[in-house]
């Protein structure tokens, strides 16, 4: 394959990093990886496994050099990190992220960047409940979706090349505006979530009350809504923090719908539900043909590398 970067700077060595890291090197790219983490143990955990190159204890070394650094931390941690490594950056370097939030990340890392770099967002849609340096595996970006929002006048060779760079890593590539990009996430991404840890905390409650049932009699919904509320509550706190207007834009639809759907069980409207359940049970089919999944839902048990 062509060689897009020579050197790659890895900023947060979890999940997303470490996967990107061992998609490089199953994609055969002849690139330098160095990586950095806030926290010494994932730091020590990152050079056990072999992630990166070199992984170093400042950000400074770490970015020194790279002509493309992705920053793979919590979106409330990007502008305070940008303002660091920018005295550091090589000129002409493309630097990116993969957070799920973009607006408020360029409103918080562009105006930290030299003039002589390039600042492409990126999200990546793939991830699992699971983080830390040892929860990365190649296969993790293989026909998921990696969205791009630059700005309008970034330059379109940093972002040619930064496309080029995803693909390699098994992803399908599209452009979006970053306000829409963080209207649909919120429903195809953070809503869920929201929605998972609330149903996970009124079981918490009601199994206060009923013991263990709760757990110990999960149907395979419940044990899918505990996979998802599993996940970095550092992350999604800044997720839903950093993306408030849509945020409160669709939990406000959502209660709207459940208070349809109140209504239709209270009077006994059957049709109204099934006519409901019709149409969404419609969009799950939409998914599958789409590619984003299969019909056979696993709920987390027996998972293969496609599915962690």
């Amino acid at each position: 394959m062509s060689q897009q970067f020579e050197h790659v700077a890895l900023i947060g060595l979890g999940l997303i990093a470490s996967s990107i890291s061992h998609a490089m090197r199953r994609a055969d790219m002849n690139t330098r990886i160095t990586g950095y983490a806030r926290s010494s143990t994932t730091r020590g955990k990152a050079r056990k496994l072999g992630l990166c190159d070199k992984v170093y204890d400042s950000l400074a070394d770490t970015v020194r050099g790279a002509d493309l650094v992705v920053l793979a931390v919590p979106v409330g941690a990007m502008g305070a990190i940008a303002k660091e490594i920018a005295p550091f950056l090589k000129e002409g370097a493309v630097v990116t992220d993969v957070g799920s939030v973009k607006r408020a990340v360029i409103d918080a890392v562009g105006p930290s960047l030299p003039k002589s770099v390039h600042f492409v967002p990126g999200h990546p849609i793939a991830g699992t409940e699971r983080s830390g340096p040892d929860a990365g595996f190649a296969s993790l970006f293989d026909n998921r979706w990696c969205l791009l929002t630059p700005e309008a006048g970034t330059d379109k060779k940093a972002i040619t090349k930064l496309r080029k760079f995803w693909e390699a890593l098994g992803a399908n590539v599209d452009e979006m505006e970053p306000d829409h990009h963080d209207l649909v996430l919120m429903v195809t991404s953070h809503a869920p979530h929201l929605i998972a840890y609330t149903m996970v905390g009124v079981a918490d409650d009601l199994k206060r009350v009923t013991d263990t049932e709760v757990i110990n009699y999960s149907a395979a919904g419940f044990r899918d809504f505990t996979r998802i509320a599993a996940s970095d509550p550092t992350m999604w706190r800044d997720v839903f923090l950093n993306n408030k207007e849509a945020s409160l834009e669709i939990l406000g639809r959502f209660t709207e719908e459940l208070f349809a759907l109140q209504r239709a069980i209270r009077i006994g409207d059957g049709d109204f539900l099934f006519d409901y359940f019709t149409r969404t049970r419609a969009v799950r089919r939409s998914i599958i043909e789409a590619g984003q999944d299969t019909d056979e839902a696993n709920f987390g048990r027996g998972a293969t590398d496609t599915d962690k």
